[in-house]
């Protein structure tokens, strides 16, 4: 299973059409994290862009976001990935909570682009 988290630095980006970085995480069946990946952001990443694609290639099911428009869920979504937003805090402790089952789709989204 393949979990990917937009990233600042070390934590959730508030959006993810905006962020540095993804930070793409491997587990294995007992649910624990064996390997991190980076992905590099596109350029004007978000919905109009080729990451669904990227990430889905990579084998990813799991979106873990801040907030993002709903455009950005459905091109996720046709893309075979997951998407549950209302994450905050470090990326690798967040893909933890998800694999223990305490994280849920919050609902809420972007509703235009200036969304941070």
């Amino acid at each position: 299973m393949k979990i990917a988290v937009p990233t600042c630095e070390v934590n959730v980006d508030d959006h993810f059409g905006h962020c540095e970085f993804f930070t793409v995480f491997t587990a294995n069946e007992k649910k624990e994290i064996i390997e991190t990946e980076i992905v590099k952001s596109p350029v004007g990443c978000g919905c109009k862009s080729n990451i669904s694609e990227t990430l889905s290639n990579l084998g990813v099911t799991i979106m873990l976001a801040g907030n993002m428009g709903q455009g950005a869920v459905n091109v996720l979504n046709q893309a075979g990935i997951e998407v549950f937003r209302g994450c905050s805090g470090n990326v690798k402790e967040v893909a933890d909570s998800w694999l223990i089952g305490n994280i849920q789709d919050s609902g809420d989204a972007c509703h235009s682009h200036e969304c941070h």
